[in-house]
């Protein structure tokens, strides 16, 4: 009989719960008793929401207060130091220090790094690895999880990640070591950990290892059977070798060997792959067959999806085959029954996490009882997907006509920008290492509020505006008693930067409650594009407009560039990305546009998730990057040299694809450098990168307020390896997520540090401030 087995489920909350009592708890406004009973609650609600829908194999340990990689370092004993770690039992002060850094009076501790997992919007916190490390079994986490959900009368699949993936997602802390020297150190706890957990009761161990997905070198591969042959020697446990993302491509006859009982295959990203694993994969193992999309909102095409089902059946029977997810539902909102202002025919063809359950279900039903025991389910799942296939809801011609019609010239600056570089000192007349911030400034409880209760019907546009526009001039007046040389409008009107866009744009269709992890209590709630896409009107010109009105220093632009709206959506799947893609493009060149007509002289076109789109496999890289430099310079390129194009992109790697971030041709670039200590800098510098660059000096994901001497500190090294008139000085990320009390010192101590480094690298002639 095939068994319906689930990756993992959305850790929030149906209503954003674990946000709300992280929030509480980091604030002083409930205890860690009360934090801990609201986590379990979350877990309970999980768990009963699978064993009622019929799951058979459900995850335990998925659950997460802030990352589950986090939790598997802390599982390990792999605690940086400077934590004061006691190297027992771990405590929340240290993991959510490790998290968010700590500053109290006593302790000044930064943030380990953090960074995207996979091509996902999800961050993970990168563990820390060095030789000094005594590395030991330091928290019981998976083992409390299981047996809490025991004791509720639900047997589950404990989570783990696997080592070799563990090790390869971290970061060396020393030189001429390599992350895979520390696996025997790591191999001992995996085994205490694997025995622990099948004298608890546990059957089968999710272990997952997603870096299989990816290009392996034939020492990784060795890590691989190294380190399973050890974990081969825990009798009596059954492990169940997860991958996703990606087709295991050249490392299957790897992942088939290795001396597991089971092997779950994505068969959502990497359908074709399906043969190969029938192939390769021994009949006395499992085959768990991810068909269900645990990435997208779309219902399943349940025919499609059986057919490859049986298939599978023809070939190894049943009892063999496991029916699930094609990874974990953590990228997916919770409940579809929440949305209850979604009009009718929209939500006939989605499927959230806990309607994925049912799809899993459904289709397991439909192997082990046949096709007659779900017949009106099938039924009314093709008649949902027929009519979105059919609905004049998703076809705009215009649209498509104007995508055919793009030349080459449209993505391409009228001169180098060597040439324009001159334009824009004379039009601007910045100061040496320019000061400014990467868009957004705290939405506060009131903002919240007063955003709630317009969209409520509460208060009047007029009322809204009107305290739009106060937030904003109180904006502008903080930055200009910063000194802040290049001011923004702070952003108070948005809700987010992907969704305001989508608001604004044809094609585009907004949930209630559709929220999604993006790392520890940060939720976004993307929007879903259905349709073609296009702009019916201007964006942002009017408070971008306004904003400008309340200064004479230069006020930037702020727009969501095409590849992040596209990442930070769920995307229609009945075309290619590059096609929405450029149709998205298209929109922001006429925002870009209209911008410039309206006096803005400087424009920021965010793409932080550039990177994050990048395909796994270095073989596909060209096509995608391609494209992507495209979609930009089509939104960027329609503008005279002397109006400035600045990007931001932040936690991303970039050595290996600094030349197409050149290929973009923004005049400046501000990118996530604080917590590495500058080391992302790296990659610009050996690339001689020729443009502007502004390193971030401080993380705005930690609470922390760093002194000016800290931020001095990080620009000194900038310094060493960029010239001075390369140079911005900003923050990280945006501030939205940010308090006052935190930003006004913070932006204080940057502007005092590049003051003090412009008076020490003797420019006291830099040209003064241009009117806007």
């Amino acid at each position: 009989m095939a068994l319906s087995n689930i990756l993992g489920f959305p850790r929030i909350g149906p209503n954003r719960e674990l946000k709300k009592a992280l929030e509480s708890y980091w604030k002083g406004d409930i205890s860690n008793e009360q934090l801990i009973r609201e986590a379990a609650t979350i877990r309970q609600a999980n768990w009963v929401r699978q064993k009622d829908a019929g799951i058979n194999l459900i995850p335990s340990n998925d659950f997460t207060l802030y990352d589950h990689v986090l939790d598997m370092a802390s599982t390990l004993g792999v605690i940086p130091k400077r934590y004061g770690f006691s190297g027992r039992e771990m405590d929340l002060d240290t993991y959510f220090a490790m998290a968010r850094g700590r500053q109290d009076g006593k302790t000044d501790v930064t943030a380990m790094e953090m960074t995207k997992w996979f091509d996902t919007n999800y961050h993970y916190i990168v563990p820390e690895l060095k030789s000094d490390r005594a590395f030991a079994l330091s928290s019981s986490k998976v083992f409390n999880e299981y047996e809490e959900a025991k004791k509720a009368g639900i047997t589950t699949k404990p989570v783990v990640l696997g080592p070799v993936s563990f090790l390869l997602l971290s970061k060396e802390r020393e030189q001429g070591v390599n992350a895979l020297d520390y696996l025997p150190k790591l191999l001992p706890i995996y085994q205490e950990i694997l025995q622990r957990l099948q004298t608890l009761g546990a059957e089968w161990i999710q272990i997952d290892e997603p870096l299989l997905v990816l290009d392996l070198d034939e020492n990784q591969k060795k890590a691989f059977r190294t380190a399973y042959a050890v974990l081969e020697q825990t009798s009596g446990i059954k492990l169940l070798l997860t991958t996703y993302f990606g087709a295991l491509g050249d490392n299957l006859e790897l992942a088939a060997s290795l001396p597991v009982q089971g092997l779950h295959v994505d068969l959502v990203r990497a359908p074709d792959q399906l043969d190969a694993v029938l192939g390769a994969l021994s009949k006395d193992k499992i085959l768990s067959l991810g068909v269900v999309d645990g990435r997208n909102i779309w219902k399943t095409n349940l025919e499609s999806a059986l057919a490859v089902l049986e298939k599978a059946v023809t070939a190894r029977g049943s009892d063999n085959i496991m029916v699930a997810t094609s990874c974990s539902l953590l990228h997916t909102p919770v409940d579809l029954e929440n949305e209850t202002d979604l009009d009718a025919e929209l939500k006939n063809w989605l499927a959230f996490a806990t309607q994925k359950l049912d799809e899993v279900s459904l289709l397991t039903r439909a192997i082990n009882e046949g096709k007659g025991s779900v017949l009106a389910q099938l039924k009314a799942n093709a008649e949902a997907l027929e009519s979105r296939a059919q609905s004049r809801r998703i076809h705009n011609p215009d649209v498509k006509n104007r995508v055919k019609g793009i030349a080459e010239s449209m993505k391409s600056r009228a001169h180098p920008y060597s040439e324009r570089r001159k334009a824009q000192e004379e039009a601007l007349g910045l100061p040496l290492l320019p000061t400014t911030t990467i868009g957004s400034f705290p939405q506060t409880q009131e903002v919240r509020k007063m955003r709630a209760a317009f969209k409520k019907g509460s208060i009047s546009r007029e009322e809204y505006d009107a305290f739009l526009e106060k937030e904003t001039a109180n904006a502008v007046r903080k930055q200009e008693e910063a000194d802040i040389d290049v001011l923004v409008h702070g952003e108070f009107e948005r809700n987010d930067m992907v969704e305001y866009f989508g608001e604004k744009l044809e094609g585009f269709a907004f949930t209630k409650n559709g929220w999604v992890q993006s790392y520890g209590s940060r939720c976004v709630k993307p929007p879903v594009i259905f349709g073609d896409v296009s702009r019916p009107q201007p964006m942002t010109v009017r408070w971008a407009e306004y904003a400008q009105s309340l200064t004479d220093r230069q006020m930037k632009g702020m727009l969501t560039g095409p590849v992040t709206i596209l990442q930070w959506s769920f995307v229609r799947d009945d075309q290619p990305r590059k096609d929405t893609t450029m149709q998205i493009g298209l929109a922001i060149r006429d925002e870009v546009q209209d911008l410039e007509k309206a006096g803005i002289h400087i424009i920021q076109i965010d793409e932080p998730a550039f990177r994050e789109g990048l395909p796994l496999r270095r073989a596909d890289w060209a096509e995608y990057l391609n494209w992507a430099v495209d979609a930009f310079r089509l939104s960027s390129c329609g503008v005279a040299d002397a109006t400035q194009i600045h990007t931001h992109m932040c936690y991303s790697e970039f050595n290996d694809i600094i030349d197409s971030i050149a290929a973009m041709d923004a005049d400046v670039i501000s990118i996530e450098t604080s917590r590495s200590q500058m080391e992302l800098l790296d990659a610009f510098t050996r690339f001689k990168y020729p443009n502007e660059i502004g390193p971030g000096v401080y993380d705005i994901h930690s609470p922390r307020v760093p002194d000016s001497t800290e931020m001095e500190q990080l620009l000194q090294k900038a310094l060493d390896v960029l010239t001075p008139e390369q140079i911005w000085v900003n923050p990280d990320c945006g501030l939205k997520t940010r308090g006052w009390k935190e930003v006004e010192p913070a932006l204080i101590h940057m502007v005092e540090a590049a003051k003090r480094l412009r008076k020490k690298l003797d420019k006291n002639n830099a040209p003064k401030r241009a009117q806007a």
